[in-house]
Formats: C-alpha cells, structure tokens, sequence
C-alpha cells in the first residue's frame, strides 16, 4: 500500500514509529506536511497538490494533525476523502474531537461518566457557574489548550472568580470542571485502535503538579483497567467516530470519567510504558480496513 502520514515534522517519534511500521510491512510511507498542500475544489476531479507535484495513487492516511493546524489540516483531510482516499480518522472525526465543548455534549448525550463541567460566555453570573460545577476546588481549562497549558487549578471560590474573569477578560473559552481529588493527580490513557483497548498506561504528576502530562514532567507506568473503563474508552472513542484514539480518564468515587478524547495520540509514551508495538498495530488496522472509498462521510461535514 502507498501511505500518506499527514505530520509537520518528520523527526517526530510517533511519525518516525509509523513509518518504519509501514515499511516493515511493505509499505510505502511517505510523510507530507498538511500545511504546504493546495488544494483544487472541483466536484469532477479534486486534487491536492505538493512541492509542486500532484498527489495520487495513495491508498490510505494517516493524519498526524496537531492542534494548532486543525482547521487547514482537516480540510486536507476531507480533500482525501472527497478524492475516495481511506483515512484512518475522518476530518470530520477529528475535528469533533478538538472541540472540547462539543466533544463533552456528545460524550454526556450518550451517557459517558464525565466531571461536573460548567460552560458561561458572560463573567456575570460567574459564582453561579461555579457552585454548578461543584465549587471550589474546580479545575479552570482553556477551550483550545493542549498538553495541560492553561489548566488552571483553583483551591477557592474567590481565586476561582479571578481566574476566569482575567480569561474572559482576554477572550478566551473556558471550561470550568469538578476537581476530582480522589485522583491523585493521576490519570489513564488508554490507546484504543478499531473497537479494543490495546495499550494503557497511568500517568502520575510530579509532586504538587495536579496534571498529569508526560510534557509537564509526569511519569508513566502500566497500569491494569477494569472492564468498565475498557468499555468506556471503546465508547468514547466510538461516539467521537475515531479508530485511533487516546482515551484520558479518570478514576472516581463514582467509576471512570472521561476527560478528553485526543484524535493525534502520541506514540512515544505508551509504547514506552508498555512495551508494546502500537505503531505496527496501527498499520496492520489499516491492512484490513483501507478499501478505496471506504469513507463514511466522502468529505461531508
């Protein structure tokens, strides 16, 4: 098969595992930066071309699309789509997934645990929104932050008004969230490919660090999930419509709640925690699911 990886940067340890995983199994990678693409809209003929070159002939992708690029990478995706090329992930899975908003209303619509989240345009009424969410100590996220950068952790009401007035004061969408302490400052990732669970691992913050990214210093280790919380990264992953996802959840008094659904999961962490080849496991997926026109939504939506 010929591959598209759709990444900015070929260094990267999760697009150098793909590639060589494609090229273990025979076959042909080719790693294209999404932002240097152009595109033709054409409802005969859509094209997408690259470094001065057409590109054809590929039978699937693998979109690699950071946060900061979702729009104009999503579209390149729907461009593939649209031409009745396989993509591993939909664009249009992908960018239900960035929104975090929109992520968590379908997530609760289907009945997902979830944290007491709160949502507010207007500074107004913010000590109403937070006694919603449970009061103090709430966990303050920006929209459109990433690897824990503007996750805030507010040990009071009042340190929880100033927070997000000083957000909202710079424009920006908040989500305010119960803080769940029984936690530990530690959460799960579960890597889900297709309709399994195929890697976990539990990431711990450093100490006084409520956040447990691996980018802010956490550590990692294999962790063993209950039925529960394998059948909750399943759904999650499912109602998001995405066939590699990384599943973050949290261990509650009341069982497993879901905390983000990542559409681009890095490889480095988990393969190292577990020991285990994702990167090929993503291929083989790909093997048995890419078939030409094989896309739910051809680039709608």
């Amino acid at each position: 098969m010929k591959l598209a990886v759709l990444s900015r940067n070929p260094d990267l340890y999760s697009t150098r595992r793909l590639v060589e995983a494609a090229e273990d199994a025979n076959h042909q990678a080719l790693v294209i930066d999404p932002l240097r693409c152009y595109m033709t809209i054409a409802s005969q003929r859509p094209t997408i071309h690259y470094k001065g070159e057409e590109l054809h002939d590929f039978d699937a992708v693998i979109p690699r699309i950071g946060a900061s690029i979702t729009f104009y990478g999503t579209a390149v995706v729907r461009q593939f789509e649209m031409m009745g090329v396989y993509s591993i992930n939909e664009s249009v899975a992908i960018s239900r997934s960035r929104d975090k908003l929109r992520s968590l209303q379908l997530l609760a619509r289907r009945g997902i645990g979830l944290p007491v989240t709160g949502f507010a345009h207007s500074t107004q009424y913010t000590g109403d929104l937070i006694q919603l969410a449970g009061g103090a100590p709430l966990v303050i996220k920006l929209l459109e932050g990433t690897q824990g950068i503007g996750v805030v952790l507010a040990e009071t009401n009042q340190a929880a008004e100033s927070v997000i007035e000083a957000f909202r004061g710079l424009k920006e969408n908040i989500l305010v969230q119960e803080y769940i302490k029984e936690a530990g400052g530690a959460d799960i990732r579960c890597f889900v490919i297709g309709d399994k669970v195929v890697a976990a691992m539990k990431r711990q913050g450093r100490d006084g660090e409520f956040r447990s990214n691996l980018h802010r210093g956490g550590s990692a280790s294999v962790v063993k999930l209950t039925p529960e919380e394998r059948s909750t990264a399943v759904r999650a992953a499912r109602i998001m419509g995405l066939n590699v996802a990384g599943v973050d959840l949290l261990r509650s008094n009341h069982g497993p709640v879901v905390m983000e659904v990542n559409s681009s999961p890095g490889l480095e962490g988990i393969e190292t925690a577990t020991g285990k080849n994702i990167a090929q496991q993503i291929i083989a997926f790909i093997q048995k699911q890419a078939r030409p026109g094989k896309t739910k939504t051809r680039g709608r939506g």
